[in-house]
């Protein structure tokens, strides 16, 4: 059975692998190895793009693909009938959870401020009022998944008060409904994203959810960029209302020349918040158990469905 994974690295990260299992390289989807038509099983390069689902009729064999990334919006709607496609759900759950807790305190504490005075070379403290903090920060979580979960765990030790939000409620999980949102909102001192980008989710923040939040409130969103309107997110930016942090943008990358890019309040960084030295033999170990199930025939787990 042919494999191909995206990293050299991985072959060794995999762990032992059934008898008649071959493991080939791919690191770019416009390059394949060999003849794709012999591939049962796909690990893409991380962050694949639109252009590498593309590929996909030229699979025929396929029968699972195993991504990278937390997120399948790139791939949802592309796998044909019958191929399993599933996520890297647990894997990037505390990176992401670091970047988010890291994000988060360094825009209350105006690190990007003080980034721009030290090349300067200005010791600028007398120009800057004592600077908000996290600790006790009421907190709303929009995305109650894995990742929801550890950014919750992360942030506890601050004595944040932790509201959360999915796609419907959970009553029993204390989890409410994106439907509530309007009602949440203007309670909320953060508000993370870590939802999936779906139909759904789309959009979701838009110039009325920007509204609904408090002023002085900050936005952090470690979930896709087109889950926030851009355009309603400069506005209230410029307006000095309210802050963010993004590790996402829409669009992405985002150009030169953007007016996001001379916001003061924004905190931008580029897509980076899962790549750490750890992630490489967290996704692979994930991978050789997904490979070890599909060869003996058990269920794969992290299936994606609608989205998710």
């Amino acid at each position: 059975m042919m494999v191909w994974i995206a990293h050299e690295a991985g072959r060794e990260l995999l762990g032992a692998v059934p008898p008649g299992v071959q493991v080939e390289v791919c690191a770019d989807a416009a390059a394949f190895p060999s003849d794709p038509a012999a591939v049962r099983f796909w690990v893409p390069p991380f962050l694949a793009t639109v252009r590498a689902a593309g590929q996909l009729p030229r699979f025929p064999k396929l029968g699972a693909v195993q991504l990278l990334s937390a997120g399948a919006d790139a791939w949802v709607g592309q796998v044909p009938p019958g191929v399993a496609l599933c996520d890297a759900r647990g894997v990037h759950d505390k990176p992401v959870a670091e970047w988010v807790l890291g994000a988060a305190i360094g825009a209350f504490r105006r690190f990007p401020d003080f980034v721009r005075a030290q090349e300067r070379e200005e010791w600028a403290i007398k120009a800057y009022a004592p600077t908000r903090e996290l600790t006790g920060k009421k907190v709303l979580i929009v995305g109650a998944g894995s990742i929801g979960r550890a950014i919750e765990q992360h942030m506890a030790p601050f004595g944040v008060e932790i509201t959360r939000v999915a796609r419907t409620a959970r009553p029993g999980a204390d989890v409410h409904g994106v439907d509530e949102l309007p009602r949440l909102l203007p309670y909320a001192e953060v508000v993370v994203l870590v939802v999936p980008l779906t139909d759904l989710t789309r959009g979701l923040v838009d110039a009325a959810f920007l509204a609904a939040m408090p002023d002085g409130a900050l936005l952090v969103n470690a979930a896709r960029g087109p889950v926030v309107d851009t355009d309603a997110l400069v506005g209230e930016l410029a307006s000095g209302r309210l802050s963010a942090a993004m590790d996402v943008t829409d669009p992405e990358p985002l150009p030169a020349g953007h007016p996001l890019w001379r916001l003061p309040n924004a905190f931008i960084t580029p897509h980076a918040a899962g790549t750490v030295a750890g992630l490489l033999p967290r996704a692979y170990g994930l991978v050789g158990d997904q490979i070890r199930r599909f060869v003996f025939g058990e269920p794969l787990i992290n299936q994606v469905s609608e989205g998710y």
